[in-house]
């Protein structure tokens, strides 16, 4: 099967990283669009930016440096299809529903995340939500 659009949610970590090397490395034997996705999730500031309301606009702006880096890398490699993509919410939600849904997404890549059992039973981990609700394939790297 090939893959024609590819989304990649990234967050700066290091298992982030290693999902957008896998991704560049799909994108380019299947010659697809590589859609670059960074979720800032609204609910980790939502409370403390009644107290400081730049907390959105850093969040932003780390965002738009975080995917030009990415961006750059991927051209750098070869991929000249490319999106970048921000969106606000819950990376959970976003990532399977609307952002891989927008695009007609074929593959969504993402990092396992370095949760412990307690933190994953609490809140669950997004990979694991992404691969419970997206209507796609989805490959969850370590």
């Amino acid at each position: 099967m090939d893959y024609k659009h590819i989304v990649v949610a990234v967050d700066g970590s290091e298992a982030a990283e290693k999902a957008f090397k896998k991704s560049v490395s799909i994108a380019k034997r299947n010659d697809a669009r590589l859609i670059i996705a960074h979720v800032i999730d609204s609910r980790t500031f939502a409370t403390a930016e009644a107290y400081d309301r730049t907390l959105s606009e850093r969040a932003e702006e780390y965002a738009k440096e975080l995917l030009d880096t990415y961006i750059e890398s991927a051209r750098n490699e070869g991929i000249t299809d490319l999106v970048r993509c921000i969106e606000y919410g819950s990376p959970k939600v976003k990532v399977p529903r609307d952002i891989a849904e927008n695009f007609g997404a074929d593959l969504i890549i993402c990092g396992a995340t370095g949760m412990n059992a307690v933190e994953r039973f609490l809140i669950g981990s997004v990979s694991e939500s992404i691969t419970r609700h997206a209507k796609c394939d989805v490959l969850v790297t370590r």
